[in-house]
């Protein structure tokens, strides 16, 4: 069997692997967000009560979950171009089936196989990236996978608001159909066969992670249904992700081939890298959260109109993520990433001054700058986390990486979630005991409409003022994380310029 390296790839096949890969990203990352804004056109036509059609998201989460821990072995064992192959035939399979789905239990399992299947997709395309590519051009490579992992969530609404609109809500799935064969017939026809390299499967390992945050995600998706640790089912989760997490980091420290390999937190920056993007997780994901029923439920902006006004934040990324691309190779890349948190802060402080009567300029150029800031600090974190680790663990790192970016965004849109729910509850109190006091000049006043529409007209009033301040406590809350990451800088080692490529052989 001939062997040759990755490194080596002519230009042409490097670059159809390129277009090969971001189609997979984009594949798996778009499909995060489009599907959520067709959920209430699918909850009645599945006849589906808002708590069982949440599962058509908790089951494609929770797979995921499950799964991208797994990618790394798989890899190994099975060979990238296998991997590859499986995954974007299932995921394309499971979502021509979801659009075809009758049934609401038809639908969670079609979206539980999509889960599985999609998992592998975005940690594989940026090892392989990494692995085509020079040292040198890393950071190219991070700007072009950046671009398809996140764009296509920010653009997921965009889309799926249009497609859900104009044709139906079962096309944000059938949408994937082309391009997972477009990225089919890549994998087939430009991927080498990586050498497979047979290591023993940590089977409990494995499963104690798995439990664990199947476990952890379950809770956070769940809870805000659910009313939290008040309901059984959400402490019950709660305690099963604390246990299974405890006794897998034990099990870990005393194995002889623990699942995930010891060796890759002896590296500063991958863990050094992994708080930031747990943080990036919490920030980004967490806004794109909340501005959609924001500007839907406040502003009383259409669905497609409220996608439009975030289509800015995009946009912001992809510049940002070219002009950073080229820049991680001639600037100390730990100046980009604060330079893209400071932005990404100022974009948050903006917000903590939207108010109920402002037009759409303070959500455009607030959208536009965070976008800004996550494209010009991710490419230089992605290119860091990976600079001094080594070739052999990057499958178990870029799962690794995954699965803390995806848990990061969960916790993060579940925390600010709660707050704004909590908050909201505490400033409607407080707003109606101070405006309590002119009750008796306001009912004088508007006599004519009648006590009980008066107070029903105050009580909404009351209530989108409260909303909005809770917004704003949200907005704040990341505007202090984002300063908050800023010293983890000094964490950061810059790559050695003149570093040896990888040399990951192939079959």
């Amino acid at each position: 069997m001939e062997s040759t390296h990755l490194a080596e790839s002519s230009a042409r096949q490097r670059r159809m692997i390129t277009v090969t890969v971001m189609l997979a990203s984009i594949l798996q990352s778009l499909d995060n967000t489009i599907a959520n804004v067709a959920m209430p056109k699918m909850q009645g036509a599945l006849s589906a009560t808002q708590d069982q059609v949440s599962w058509v998201l908790t089951s494609y989460i929770v797979a995921a979950a499950i799964m991208t821990p797994m990618t790394g072995w798989l890899a190994g064992r099975f060979g990238r171009k296998t991997l590859f192959l499986v995954s974007v035939f299932g995921f394309t399979v499971a979502s021509a089936l979801c659009g075809l789905a009758q049934g609401l239990t038809e639908m969670v399992l079609f979206r539980f196989i999509q889960g599985l299947a999609g998992a592998a997709l975005v940690p594989m395309s940026q090892a392989v990236l990494l692995d085509i590519n020079p040292p040198e051009r890393h950071g190219r490579a991070m700007a072009i996978w950046g671009q398809g992992v996140l764009v296509g969530p920010m653009l997921g609404p965009i889309l799926g608001g249009w497609l859900t609109d104009h044709y139906s809500w079962r096309w944000v799935f059938y949408i994937n159909v082309p391009l997972g064969v477009l990225a089919f017939i890549g994998v087939f026809v430009f991927f080498p066969r990586a050498v497979r390299y047979h290591a023993r499967l940590d089977f409990l390992g494995f499963a104690l992670l798995s439990l664990a945050v199947a476990s952890l995600q379950l809770c956070l998706d769940r809870g805000p249904t659910q009313d939290w640790f008040s309901a059984t089912e959400i402490r019950f989760e709660a305690g099963v992700a604390a246990l299974a997490f405890y006794l897998f980091i034990v099990h870990s420290l005393t194995a002889a081939q623990p699942f995930i390999r010891l060796r890759l937190f002896r590296d500063r920056n991958f863990v050094t890298g992994n708080v930031f993007i747990f943080l990036v997780g919490v920030i980004i994901f967490a806004t794109l959260a909340l501005l959609p029923p924001l500007l839907q439920d406040l502003l009383a902006y259409p669905v497609y109109n409220a996608g439009l006004l975030t289509a800015p934040r995009g946009l912001g990324t992809l510049i940002a993520m070219a002009v950073a691309g080229r820049l991680v190779d001639h600037l100390d890349p730990r100046w980009l990433i604060g330079g893209g948190f400071a932005c990404a802060a100022a974009s948050l402080w903006q917000m903590t001054h939207f108010d109920l009567a402002m037009g759409a300029a303070p959500v455009f150029w607030s959208g536009l700058l965070q976008g800004l800031g996550t494209g010009l600090a991710y490419v230089p974190l992605v290119t860091l986390s990976f600079a001094t680790l080594a070739a052999d663990l990057r499958n178990e790192g870029s799962a690794f990486f995954s699965l803390v970016r995806n848990i990061g965004s969960s916790i993060g849109i579940s925390v600010v979630q709660a707050l704004m729910v909590r908050n909201t509850q505490i400033v409607h109190a407080s707003l109606t005991r101070v405006a309590s006091r002119y009750a008796a000049h306001a009912s004088s006043t508007l006599a004519g409409l009648g006590d009980p529409l008066l107070r029903a007209r105050f009580n909404v009033e009351v209530t989108h003022q409260a909303l909005m301040i809770a917004y704003i406590d949200d907005f704040w809350l990341m505007f202090g994380l984002s300063l908050l990451a800023m010293p983890l800088l000094l964490l950061l080692r810059p790559a050695r310029r003149g570093a040896a490529g990888p040399s990951i052989a192939l079959e």
